[in-house]
C-alpha cells in the first residue's frame, strides 16, 4: 500500500533548470508501460509531453525531486531541424562550388553591350550633342554643316553615312554589295596589292600598285602579311586565291567581281581605288555604312560625295526589296553624334549647277 501511495503521489512540476539531463523515461519509471500512438512515439501515462522543457518528478512521501526529460517529440523535431539546416548548408555550398567551377559564359555581340542607361559619355560629347536635336530630321546641307561643327577632336575625323534599308540580307535576292566612286576622294591613302601573273604583273606595277605578286604573295598572306587596304586579283588567279577565303573574308579583303576587285583591267581598277572608289555592303540587319570623306573637306565636296553614295545605293537596289526601300538615314563624324536626315528631301535633293 505504501508503495502504491508513493507511486500515485508522483506529479510533474515546472523546473527552472535550463539544461536537459540525459535520462530516459523507462529508467526513471519502470512501472510505466508506454502506449503507442499514430506518431510512433511512446507516451507515458504519468508524464505530460510538453515541448522541449526540463521538468522535475516529485515524490511527496520523501519530498525529493529529480530532473526528467519528458519531450521525445521535441527531441525528434530538433533532430529534423538540424538535418534540414545541414541539408540547406550543403546545398548552398554545392551551388557556390558549381558557380566557381562553371562560371557563366561571356556574352557576345549585342548582348555584351552595356545598356543605354549604364553608358557614360565624355564632357566633350555631351557638349557637342547639344548642337543638334535628337529627333529632328535635317536637310542634307544643314546636316553636313552641323556635322563639321561636331567634329572637334585632336585628329582629322572621317565622316560616315549610315542607311537603314528595308531588306533582309539572309535572302539572296535582298543582298546588297556594290561600290561607289567618290568624286572628291576619300581623303585617305589607299595601299593596293595585286595578285597577277605574266604580263599583268608589269601592268600593275606601271599603274601604281604598291604590292604586286603571284604565288609568293599568296604564301606571304598565308603567313599573316596584311599590309594593304585593297587586294585586286586577275581572273586567272582566283583558283589560287580561293584558299585564302578564311583569312581575307573576315577582313573584307577577299577579291570579288561585285566589288570590282576581280578584273582583267587591272590598271583601271588601281586608278579607281586610288582616287576614292569605296566598297560597301549591307550588314545582317540591313544597314549600309559608307565613309564619304574627312571633316577637313569643304562642305560642297562632302555634299558631292554623299550624293554619289546615295545614288549608288539607290541604283543597286536588290531585286527582292519590296515596299519602302529607305527606312532611315544618318550622318556623323567618327567621334560625333548622329544627325538624322529627311529621307524624302535627301532623295530629291538636286545639287547646284556649279557642282
Amino acid at each position: 500500500m505504501a508503495a502504491c501511495a508513493t507511486h500515485s503521489s508522483l506529479m510533474l512540476a515546472y523546473a527552472a533548470s535550463t539544461r536537459s539531463q540525459d535520462l530516459t523515461l523507462p529508467s526513471l519509471f519502470p512501472f510505466a508501460n508506454p502506449r503507442p500512438n499514430n506518431l510512433g512515439v511512446a507516451l507515458y501515462p504519468p508524464l505530460l509531453l510538453l515541448g522541449g522543457r526540463s521538468y522535475a518528478a516529485i515524490d511527496r512521501g520523501s519530498n525529493r525531486s529529480f530532473p526528467v526529460v519528458v519531450s521525445a517529440v521535441a527531441a525528434d523535431a530538433d533532430v529534423d531541424t538540424e538535418e534540414n539546416e545541414i541539408g540547406e548548408a550543403t546545398a548552398t555550398a554545392t551551388a557556390t562550388a558549381t558557380a566557381v567551377l562553371d562560371p557563366p559564359k561571356p556574352k557576345k555581340g549585342k548582348a555584351a553591350l552595356l545598356l543605354k542607361r549604364d553608358r557614360t559619355r565624355s564632357k566633350r560629347f555631351l557638349e557637342i550633342q547639344k548642337l543638334r536635336e535628337t529627333k529632328k530630321e535635317y536637310d542634307v546641307k544643314t546636316a553636313i554643316s552641323l556635322l563639321k561643327q561636331t567634329a572637334n577632336t585632336r585628329f582629322v575625323e572621317s565622316v560616315e553615312a549610315h542607311f537603314r534599308l528595308n531588306i533582309d540580307p539572309k535572302y539572296n535576292d535582298q543582298q546588297l554589295r556594290a561600290t561607289v566612286s567618290l568624286p572628291k576622294g576619300t581623303g585617305q591613302t589607299v595601299k593596293v596589292a595585286v595578285l597577277a601573273q605574266g604580263e599583268k604583273v608589269d601592268e600593275a606595277k606601271n599603274a601604281g600598285a604598291d604590292i604586286v605578286g603571284s604565288d609568293d604573295l599568296i604564301e606571304q598572306i598565308k603567313g599573316g602579311f596584311m599590309e594593304f587596304d585593297k587586294l585586286i586579283a586577275s581572273p586567272d588567279m582566283m583558283v589560287k586565291v580561293a584558299g585564302l577565303g578564311k583569312i581575307l573574308g573576315p577582313r573584307g579583303l577577299m577579291p570579288n567581281p561585285k566589288a570590282g576587285t576581280v578584273t582583267a583591267n587591272i590598271p583601271q581598277a588601281i586608278e579607281e581605288f586610288k582616287k576614292g572608289k569605296v566598297e560597301f555592303r549591307a550588314d545582317k540587319t540591313g544597314i549600309v555604312h559608307i565613309p564619304f570623306g574627312k571633316v577637313n573637306f569643304a562642305e560642297e565636296d562632302l555634299l558631292i560625295n554623299f550624293l554619289a553614295a546615295v545614288k549608288s545605293v539607290e541604283t543597286n537596289k536588290p531585286k527582292g526589296a519590296k515596299g519602302v526601300y529607305w527606312k532611315s538615314a544618318h550622318v556623323c563624324s567618327s567621334m560625333g553624334p548622329s544627325i538624322k536626315l529627311n529621307i524624302r528631301e535627301m532623295i530629291d535633293f538636286k545639287p547646284a549647277a556649279g557642282n
